[in-house]
């Protein structure tokens, strides 16, 4: 979701990266959610930070805590920032629930990181 929404909305002033300690399938309500905001995420996948070993970031942000707590420090001199978000993998309930669950999340995102990332060009 972050990599959608900061590649869509920042496009061409930001380049984002998603990347996790325990990769696994993107949810297809995390798709529905993203592609109601304009956004097509259908094609990207899930990937390990180890892909991005050798490569250097201006910011790595963690969305989840475990993620805070295990991200490696092979990062260098990236500045490292954590953005606390509630985790989609514990969501539970209805399919109406869960992509409720999964606009709410995307809305956060949005404002938290975009913000965010918007105020440091500036």
């Amino acid at each position: 979701m972050a990599e959608g929404l900061v590649n869509h909305d920042l496009a061409g002033k930001v380049q984002a990266f998603s990347a996790g300690t325990e990769p696994s399938s993107v949810n297809p309500l995390v798709i529905a959610a993203m592609k109601e905001a304009g956004i097509d995420i259908s094609r990207h996948r899930s990937k390990s930070i180890d892909e991005f070993a050798d490569e250097r970031f201006d910011f790595v942000i963690t969305l989840c805590d475990h993620a805070a707590e295990s991200c490696p420090v092979f990062f260098g001199g990236t500045r490292r920032m954590h953005m606390g978000f509630p985790d989609p993998a514990t969501v539970k309930g209805t399919e109406e629930e869960k992509i409720s669950f999964f606009r709410k999340l995307r809305d956060q995102i949005r404002e938290k990181i975009i913000g965010f990332l918007s105020a440091q060009e500036g």
